[in-house]
């Protein structure tokens, strides 16, 4: 299947194929030199697919999660791309989750100002979400995804059976942003993971979730507008992901905890509450209040005394709501 992307700055194509990973090199088609780029936290057996179709590149392998998301990791990935002379017209091919998907997006926006970059997810967190639309980032002074580019990729490849590899956990904190953009967009794809078996619709739902974005960020590349609405759980739950030291609870945990604290619909809230239930994610956390609120002042989407936040009344109708930071305080120590 192939799904084009077509922004104002770039037009790139994204393939979802089981076994593509395997044909990768086919599909991208490049002739000059590829850096590679992965994290620890991939199976080898996935990176050595990718090495063995380009044997004389170079792949740098960082140590993953959340907590690597900074300056020290960005500026070890530029120092292995100086060091293997990488140049302007070669390409950055990342292999991995979210975080791999953000550091090598900003390496390559920066890098002798900007270089091509392809992105090849690997977990269902990326596949459904953050691989597209060029928002790239890394953590800073303790707070989620504050200082970054956007840079759109050359081209983006979903392997369905990477996700083969991962933990339960991990897979179904991607579904998290699935479940999101249902109640943002698609009463049809929250209705399958309501009353269906979500494991027999899994292409469906990355498909469906795939069309969802690029729609979105063809009509709001830089986030001026709707493509706010992708953001319905991140508010909270970034904070909560801060409070908790990033690798307390997983980014896609701590947007299902987001929602539930945002939403104000009780019979709304209570039916995504069971549906987090089957996914095993979690509805609540403890925190304390002053604590959060501090990291929400520091938020990108907060202005000074107000903010704007996301709401979802009816399913499939998100909205975007301009609030007082004093009116959030108050959802925060409910």
């Amino acid at each position: 299947m192939q799904i084009n992307v077509n922004t104002t700055t770039k037009s790139y194509p994204i393939y979802m194929e089981r076994g593509i990973l395997y044909h990768a090199k086919e599909y991208i088609g490049r002739c000059g030199h590829v850096f590679l780029l992965s994290e620890d936290g991939v199976p080898e057996k996935w990176r050595k697919v990718l090495q063995e179709q380009y044997p004389d590149a170079y792949m740098h392998v960082f140590h993953g999660g959340e907590a690597s998301k900074n300056f020290d990791t960005l500026q070890e990935i530029l120092a292995a791309m100086s060091d293997h002379h990488v140049s302007r017209k070669d390409t950055l091919i990342a292999l991995g989750g979210g975080v791999t998907g953000d550091m090598g997006g900003f390496a390559a926006s920066i890098y002798m100002r900007g270089i091509p970059y392809i992105n090849i997810p690997t977990t269902t967190l990326s596949q459904i979400d953050s691989s597209i639309g060029g928002k790239t980032a890394i953590d800073f002074h303790g707070r989620k995804n504050n200082v970054g580019a956007f840079w759109q990729p050359d081209m983006v490849l979903v392997d369905v059976d990477t996700l083969s590899t991962l933990t339960p956990r991990h897979f179904h904190n991607g579904l998290a942003e699935a479940v999101k953009e249902g109640l943002i967009k698609d009463p049809a794809l929250f209705a399958l993971f309501e009353k269906e078996d979500y494991m027999d619709h899994l292409e469906e739902i990355i498909e469906k979730c795939l069309l969802i974005k690029k729609e979105v960020v063809e009509n709001d590349e830089r986030e001026s507008g709707e493509r706010k609405l992708l953001n319905f759980g991140h508010t909270i739950g970034h904070a909560y992901e801060s409070y908790h030291g990033m690798d307390g609870y997983y980014h896609g945990e701590c947007v299902a905890m987001g929602m539930m604290s945002i939403m104000t619909n009780e019979a709304l809230k209570e039916r995504l509450e069971k549906v987090l239930e089957r996914l095993q994610l979690p509805s609540e956390c403890t925190y304390d209040a002053d604590a959060v609120i501090e990291l929400m002042k520091a938020d990108k989407k907060a202005d000074h005394d107000r903010i704007t936040i996301v709401q979802v009344d009816e399913i499939g109708k998100g909205y975007l709501k301009d609030i007082t930071m004093d009116e959030m305080e108050r959802m925060i120590r409910k």
